[in-house]
């Protein structure tokens, strides 16, 4: 029991767009983006003084092969266009951690998986802007680990797979997504993108639940299938760091760990363990 207890669980998080978190009037949804930002702090202060580090998986890095951050000291990488200056001046100097890296490498290398190493690029803003609020103190080390470019479903589970022990060694693993993400819905904000958004949310929020860890995976590797699925995501990556932790949870089952509306649109983030 006191094994079981030390194992910390996994996190899909919502990450929200650019640099909600420093504007003021956060894309005209204060009170939406409100919530997420409480939730944020939130995670935050339940973990941050159980955690030795934190491996994230963002949307907003894809490579041909998992690809390990390997650097002591990552710089931002300020990934969003058109916003004010100061947002390409934010600071959140949190340092890397090289020995994490190298075994989150060894782990997915003993799965079967070729891997890259990387040094130089800095933590996209699927990283640093959620983390700034949730651990703004910069002091919890982070070993950013990329998508791979194929966005295949089982693959992404399957690397999470590999991760999975890392949970029994003070390491937080955290995917940085949305459970919506389409641009278009998110402009227009039409009552078809909203209808869209409740229709796959109650879907993804029904799979993730499931008990029965292989139908799950099973249901998430066809997701496609999911009412409203392409509506909502005309492209995979903001979703598929939702496999890697579900991947990571092993046999945990998922809980619905937030739900919210940005701009009208239904957005969940989930919780394994």
């Amino acid at each position: 029991m006191e094994h079981k207890s030390n194992k910390l669980p996994t996190f899909y998080i919502p990450h929200g767009g650019g640099p909600w978190h420093v504007m003021n009037d956060a894309f005209g949804d204060p009170v939406g983006y409100g919530k997420l930002k409480e939730y944020l702090e939130n995670l935050g202060q339940q973990f941050s003084q159980k955690i030795k580090a934190i491996i994230v998986i963002s949307a907003h890095w894809e490579e041909d092969f998992p690809t390990v951050h390997f650097g002591s000291n990552p710089p931002l990488l300020y990934d969003y266009y058109g916003f004010p200056e100061s947002t390409y001046h934010l600071d959140w100097p949190t340092p890397g951690n090289p020995e994490l890296a190298e075994r989150i490498e060894n782990l997915i290398q003993a799965n079967g998986f070729t891997t890259k190493r990387e040094y130089k690029r800095g933590f996209d803003h699927g990283t640093f802007v959620p983390f700034m609020i949730a651990f703004p103190k910069d002091e919890i080390p982070v070993v950013q680990l990329s998508l791979v470019k194929t966005l295949d479903p089982e693959r992404h589970i399957n690397l999470g797979k590999a991760l999975e022990p890392l949970r029994n060694e003070g390491v937080l693993i955290i995917g940085s997504g949305m459970s919506y993400h389409n641009m278009h819905g998110f402009l227009s904000g039409g009552t078809n993108a909203i209808e869209n958004s409740e229709k796959f949310d109650n879907w993804l929020s029904k799979t993730v639940l499931n008990s029965k860890i292989n139908e799950r995976d099973t249901a998430l590797m066809n997701w496609q299938k999911a009412p409203a699925a392409q509506e909502c995501h005309p492209r995979s990556e903001h979703l598929l760091p939702l496999f890697v932790v579900a991947g990571a949870a092993g046999n945990d089952t998922g809980l619905i760990d937030y739900t919210g509306t940005l701009m009208g649109i239904k957005i969940s983030g989930y919780k394994f363990g």
